[in-house]
């Protein structure tokens, strides 16, 4: 896939990896959140992100989850392995495999714990670069590290360089913008106003993962009312650090099983209460699950 048409594309789900009762990843689960994804029109997937726990996976769990994803879904989404690591090596070693085994792109993060200079970010992320096309993930909530302008200018220049994921927010995605570096929002309380006022190409979505069908709307219509009917959601699903939340959420939607792994644990009960209080104010036919499960500490479980 070409990287003009990834460009063409405006809503993609980090999508969630869902786990079965021994706390391995539960394949079926798994393909019936891509299928709602399809369903209603999302445009492609991040396969093991942060979202997707790809910290909590082995690297073999994490590329078989790509090629699975590529296998199945490759026609009609698409795929981003997320590859990126905060070493070298590893992340170079990941994408090779990963687009061995026909993923469209991957996801590209610059070196968290171990911070380097900016050349050295530079020098990290275009290493995987060379490989394929790749979007940048800029986070530096959890790397500890900003990725400056000048870094991503001169990313920008590489013919395999597809654009960022930013979450610094819309005024720099608008900087970018007029530069004609694509941008999507990694912010969901703000992708609504950065693809409608400050000309993002779209947003890289945790949301999407519950209402997927509701964040497409948001996407294509400048006049959508659902970013007003989804502050409470959003502020709830960010109310924790992700993906705690919404780990808490698609159980209670009964889209996925209530099985997590360490460190994330469930919500409290009465977050929880206040969950199945935010559905309950949306279409549940448009809620991944459709469910509102009033579930007990207890049917939830936290594997090592």
């Amino acid at each position: 896939m070409l990287v003009s048409e990834i460009q063409q594309k405006s809503l993609f789900t980090a999508i969630k990896t869902p786990f079965n009762a021994k706390g391995q990843i539960d394949i079926e689960k798994y393909d019936y959140l891509i299928q709602q994804q399809i369903k209603f029109g999302v445009d492609g997937v991040i396969v093991g992100g942060t979202t997707g726990e790809g910290h909590l996976l082995d690297w073999e769990e994490h590329l078989m989850l790509i090629s699975h994803t590529v296998n199945n879904y490759g026609n009609q989404l698409v795929v981003v392995g997320n590859t990126g690591s905060n070493n070298t090596r590893e992340a170079v070693k990941a994408t090779q495999y990963g687009f061995a085994s026909g993923m469209h792109a991957s996801l590209l993060i610059n070196p968290y714990y171990g911070k380097t200079t900016n050349e050295g970010v530079y020098q990290h992320i275009i290493a995987a670069l060379e490989l394929g096309p790749a979007f940048i993930y800029n986070v530096p909530g959890r790397t500890g590290q900003d990725i400056p302008s000048e870094v991503i200018v001169k990313l920008a220049k590489h013919p395999n360089f597809i654009g960022v994921k930013e979450c610094a927010g819309n005024e720099r995605i608008a900087q970018y913008e007029k530069q004609s570096i694509a941008c999507w929002s990694g912010n969901d309380d703000e992708c609504f106003k950065g693809r409608h006022e400050f000309g993002s190409h779209g947003v890289i979505s945790v949301t999407s993962n519950v209402v997927p069908g509701m964040m497409r709307d948001l996407m294509d219509n400048p006049n959508s009312e659902y970013d007003d009917q989804l502050k409470d959601l959003y502020q709830w699903l960010f109310d924790e650090p992700n993906p705690a939340p919404l780990n808490t959420a698609l159980a209670l939607t009964g889209a996925v099983n209530p099985v997590v792994r360490l460190p994330y644990l469930p919500l409290s009960q009465a977050k929880r209460q206040a969950f199945l209080a935010i559905i309950e104010k949306l279409d549940a036919t448009l809620v991944v699950g459709g469910q509102r499960l009033n579930l007990t500490d207890e049917e939830f479980v936290s594997l090592n």
